[in-house]
């Protein structure tokens, strides 16, 4: 027997104990947002039953050995947080909008980048996971780590979910938003329903070299001194090649070509981040890896002294953008947490804080201009309460997020955090012990 402590911030103690079969692990996790039930709920029919369907936005599907959704979960789809208007998540993404439609314009006058905001959280597997090159045995596609509604059909895990099918409508230049959902921890950065906002742009041949040669940045005039000596007006110079691939580039790209879109990507960035949080901002990027894109970059930036990393991006993998039906063009991509952002900019100290109905909270956001300065106001200072719980464990088939889904799907957003903090192993038998708070999240009692 193993016996697993997880301490909660807030606090509930809950023993587990379970027959020997292995110890079960906890899978990697990622950030973001929740909180009360739907009023009208988008889903009906009974969960976990084999055999039989869920309905969800109005559509039905089969359910099979892949389902795994609570009701907790399903309770969210459909709130689209995001376009509510005066809700943080909101203010961020029209920031972005406002950022985007006013530094892009195109020929015509009219914005460069088109926005979907309402697209179906439902997706395929194939366009969650095969249309963006993830490999079969990636982590993110087992049951522990992503919401499934059968073998065939999941709740998105990111909005990068919808790449192939706008790139294969013809759009080159274009900013994604909604809630993804992914199986996660419980504390105040995590939740398993949080929102993106994903943006992709192409270029031509003819579009790159024409924006990079005339381009007025000094960086640029740089690179190009480096890269490009000798080619005048960016004449013979290609997009693609056959050569082999390295941490630079991809097999396909040119070294220029490929140089040129980073370099448009982070200017593309950094504007944005200024935009967002002021002049002055102190700026890194760390090399990565993404199935989608290569080379791939984390953005951190330094804010009251601490580096946060605040989204991921890189130059787009060309066979995603070839199968597409874009051959001729190359482009980046790059995805962001609407909470993290917004928990940084208005100091929201906790992820469920957003799906929160209180009204001492929405209006703090209830602001002429959606650039104002919000500084968040704590609604409650009542300590937590820790109390503790203990039952057995099945034999097989357990992942620790199973355990956050049970204590979502009763305690709700009231369960502030559980962490392992012990572990105790006996031959005949598998013993956890957890802390989570069942009361005194701070919102408003």
């Amino acid at each position: 027997m193993v016996c697993w402590a997880l301490r909660r911030a807030a606090q509930v103690r809950v023993h587990l104990a379970r027959k020997a079969s292995g110890v079960c692990r906890g899978p990697e996790y990622q950030a973001s947002g929740a909180r009360p039930a739907a009023p009208e709920p988008a889903t009906r029919g009974a969960l976990g039953a084999l055999g039989g369907t869920v309905e969800l936005l109005g559509k039905s599907y089969p359910q099979d050995g892949y389902s795994n959704l609570s009701r907790k979960v399903l309770s969210r789809v459909g709130r689209n947080l995001h376009n509510r208007p005066h809700h943080p998540l909101w203010l961020i993404k029209e920031r972005v909008k406002q950022h985007f439609y006013a530094q892009y314009v195109g020929r015509s006058g009219t914005p460069l980048f088109s926005v979907y905001d309402d697209l179906s959280p439902v997706v395929t597997t194939w366009q969650n996971f095969d249309s963006l090159l993830v490999p079969a045995d990636h982590p993110s596609r087992k049951k522990g780590d992503s919401y499934y509604l059968n073998a065939t059909h999941m709740l998105r895990a990111h909005t990068s979910a919808h790449q192939w099918d706008l790139l294969r409508a013809g759009l080159d230049a274009f900013l994604v938003v909604g809630d993804v959902y992914r199986r996660d921890q419980i504390d105040a950065q995590h939740h398993p329903v949080f929102h993106q906002l994903e943006a992709v742009r192409l270029f031509s041949r003819h579009q790159l070299f024409q924006w990079g040669w005339n381009s007025s940045s000094g960086s640029l005039r740089f690179l190009q001194g480096h890269l490009f000596a000798g080619v005048k007006d960016g004449e013979n110079l290609q997009l693609f090649e056959q050569s082999s691939r390295s941490a630079h580039k991809q097999e396909t790209h040119t070294l220029e070509a490929t140089k040129l879109v980073e370099f448009d990507l982070k200017q593309t960035l950094t504007r944005l981040m200024t935009h967002l949080f002021g002049d002055g901002l102190d700026i890194r990027w760390v090399d990565c890896y993404f199935p989608f894109t290569h080379p791939s970059f984390e953005m951190e930036i330094n804010f009251h002294g601490e580096w946060l990393e605040i989204l991921g991006c890189g130059v787009m993998e060309q066979r995603l953008v070839n199968s597409a039906g874009a051959e001729d063009q190359i482009g980046w991509a790059f995805g962001l947490g609407l909470e993290r952002l917004a928990m940084v900019l208005y100091d929201i100290p906790d992820i469920r804080l957003f799906w929160s109905e209180d009204e001492r909270f929405l209006k703090q956001f209830c602001v002429q201009d959606i650039n104002q300065k919000v500084k968040f106001q704590p609604l409650s200072k009542y300590p937590a309460v820790i109390n503790d719980i203990s039952f057995w464990l099945p034999r097989e088939n357990y992942t620790e997020n199973d355990f956050y889904d049970l204590v979502r799907t009763i305690g709700g957003d009231l369960v502030e955090k559980v962490d392992l903090i012990d572990k105790f192993e006996h031959p005949k038998c598998f013993f956890l012990k957890k802390h989570h708070p069942s009361a005194g999240f701070k919102q408003p009692h």
